[in-house]
């Protein structure tokens, strides 16, 4: 692979400094970013002011983890806040083998958080990323990420920022891309603090990504997936075999949730033999066997699972509460009803804000 120059690996020098203040002033809308630190806070930043007045006072963590003299490298995978349903998933597949790829190599020397990037004022579009953090500033990682880059051919294409200070300390972001075999610089910003938002940043992408209003939502994703997860259309095909209306029988439905390894199938067996009930569970056995496959994917796809394995179980609740009582083992939520809660990453009784496969330190 041939780049056009090396990336710098020295300060600014003020006439690249002026330049970047051009680049800075052209981007817009400007976007800001919440950052994960080591002991779960977050820290707010944006690159460039929307409004000089509207920024908090400088965030001392953001330079001692975006500054010298280490290096620091974010990666975010771009999504629009009118993609599709197939570009969503794209996005969140792209995410998730980043995360692989960036725990191998040169990268395992590096600290790595999470990065969120959004739009200020509640809009959706909300880009899942990283922070790789270089404590040796080796032209390896640099290259690596690079070379990672360029091997992402399907779109969405992630970018690569590259974090440095200029002689007066002021942080900055060059934005690379790799077309053709060539790294360009895209985009130029200084970091600036950033206020807390008064509505947590993915909130707005909930509908679209993790919470399915309706059956349609859910299967759209799915959907997406048959060419790449064969049991999908599986799960689809019993899906469309269920009534789009259902209502409950006569009889009484029994819900009955816990934790994992805690005695739900126990206690479920029990109360259903002294109800003389029928016993269900959720997700239901005739998916049962590919929860293992669905958990492995990411967030949107795992979510799309469990929620169409929702509409199956309804379907047989309403079918057998009309001849006996039933009970259900869990309800609803399947096999994510309690995940840690997490700042960047958690799962609150089955509405998860992003995905919570990993733990803050070191994403593990």
């Amino acid at each position: 692979m041939a780049f056009a120059r090396p990336l710098l690996r020295r300060p600014l020098s003020g006439q690249l400094l002026g330049r970047r203040g051009v680049c800075a002033g052209a981007m817009a809308p400007p976007r800001r970013f919440v950052l994960e630190l080591p002991d779960c806070t977050l820290a707010h930043f944006a690159l460039g002011a929307d409004d000089p007045g509207d920024v908090d006072a400088p965030d001392p963590r953001l330079a001692a983890l975006l500054g010298p003299p280490e290096r620091s490298y974010s990666l975010c995978v771009p999504v629009t806040p009118d993609a599709g349903c197939g570009a969503r998933v794209r996005a969140a597949r792209l995410h998730q083998r980043l995360l692989h790829q960036l725990r191998r190599g040169p990268f395992q020397r590096c600290q790595l958080l999470r990065l969120l990037c959004y739009c200020p004022g509640g809009q959706a579009g909300a880009q899942q990323g990283f922070l790789l953090r270089d404590p040796l500033d080796g032209p390896d990682t640099r290259q690596a990420l690079l070379e990672l880059l360029g091997a992402c051919q399907e779109a969405p294409r992630p970018h690569l920022g590259e974090f440095e200070a200029d002689p007066r300390g002021q942080l900055w972001q060059r934005l690379w891309e790799v077309q053709d075999g060539r790294r360009l610089q895209v985009a130029c910003a200084q970091v600036v603090p950033a206020p807390e938002p008064p509505l947590h940043p993915v909130v707005p992408d909930l509908p679209s990504s993790v919470v399915f209003p309706d059956r349609e939502a859910a299967r759209a994703v799915l959907e997406e997936c048959t060419s790449f997860i064969p049991e999908a259309r599986a799960v689809l095909d019993l899906v469309d075999q269920c009534p789009k209306q259902v209502q409950k029988g006569k009889f009484q439905v029994v819900a009955i949730e816990g934790l994992d390894a805690t005695g739900k199938t126990t206690v479920t067996q029990s109360v259903a033999d002294s109800l003389k009930a029928v016993l269900l569970k959720s997700p239901p056995s005739c998916i049962g066997q590919w929860r293992k496959i669905f958990d492995d994917e990411p967030t949107i796809i795992r979510r799309a699972f469990y929620s169409l394995g929702n509409y199956i179980v309804a379907s047989e609740i309403a079918k057998e509460s009309a001849k006996s009582p039933v009970i259900v083992d869990r309800s609803q939520l399947g096999g994510t009803l309690y995940r840690p809660l997490h700042p960047l990453g958690s799962e609150v009784c089955g509405t998860g804000l992003l995905d919570s496969s990993h733990s803050s330190q070191g994403l593990e």
